[in-house]
């Protein structure tokens, strides 16, 4: 059953050194402030699970806190490149980054057969490209047809973090709008944690909702405006100014340490 914490209490009791750990939310719902959280307990060695990291995660590697990312796209967006990971990669400031990059559906069927406990998952996809050569898939033959497909090995971090709009008081978590993997991430992890924007006696019916049943969550914790500066749904809008001012500070090292020691 979810236990109700402060952030700081359930950062600490989840998240370890050396942890495989996914930041999830597509757009929407970014669980920014556990970001922030992992950043002041000078977490490291963490492998960086995404689908798309943005700023959070550009904020996370430039701490330090990441020895190695899985993704499938990564950028500031609508602006452009995130400057402390490309940092990271190409002059291995603050420290060297180990990268493994999969596509899009790559990353959601890892996610989907972590959750159902499945060891890989099977898609038509990769074909085609140099992808397969750089990363870690396997072509396996289709036992009925013969097609030749490609296998993807399940993801199951550590520990999932997802921002929800709320909680009711027994764990349960009510999330809307644009989702993405959130389910499936925390469905295939050992542990996780929500951050949601408030804690209600009723999770009240909410067309296209998705619930996860308490049994399924480690720990809760409220954090009005977790988000921030993307957007949750029926709370806050996305602080497009916000995004564009990331792109000055990541793009010097000064500045950053500047950031990093008011944060």
């Amino acid at each position: 059953m979810a236990e109700l914490m402060a952030l700081p209490e359930a950062v600490a009791a989840l998240v370890r050194d050396g942890d495989t750990v996914a930041l999830e939310g597509f757009t929407h719902l970014i669980p920014v402030a556990a970001g922030h959280e992992i950043i002041r307990q000078g977490r490291r060695d963490l492998t960086l699970v995404r689908m798309t990291p943005d700023v959070v995660y550009d904020q996370l590697i430039g701490a330090g806190c990441a020895r190695k990312l899985v993704f499938s796209w990564g950028g500031n967006p609508g602006v452009g490149s995130l400057h402390r990971f490309r940092d990271a990669v190409e002059r291995q400031w603050p420290l060297p980054l180990e990268l493994e990059e999969h596509s899009h559906a790559g990353m959601a069927n890892r996610y989907v057969a972590g959750a159902s406990g499945l060891p890989f998952a099977v898609l038509r996809g990769y074909h085609g490209t140099d992808l397969p050569a750089h990363t870690v898939v396997k072509p396996i033959a289709c036992p009925f047809t013969g097609e030749v497909l490609t296998a993807v090995p399940a993801l199951n971090p550590d520990v999932t973090v997802i921002h929800a709009q709320r909680a009711d008081r027994r764990g349960n978590v009510q999330l809307w709008g644009i989702t993405g993997v959130q389910k499936e991430a925390v469905l295939a992890a050992r542990r996780s944690l929500v951050t949601v924007e408030e804690i209600v006696d009723t999770l009240d019916p909410r067309p296209g909702a998705v619930v996860l049943p308490s049994w399924v969550v480690t720990a809760v914790a409220a954090v009005p405006g977790g988000a921030r500066p993307s957007y949750a749904q029926g709370y806050y809008d996305r602080d497009n100014d916000a995004y564009r001012a990331w792109d000055a500070v990541s793009r010097d090292r000064a500045a950053f340490t500047a950031w990093l020691e008011r944060l």
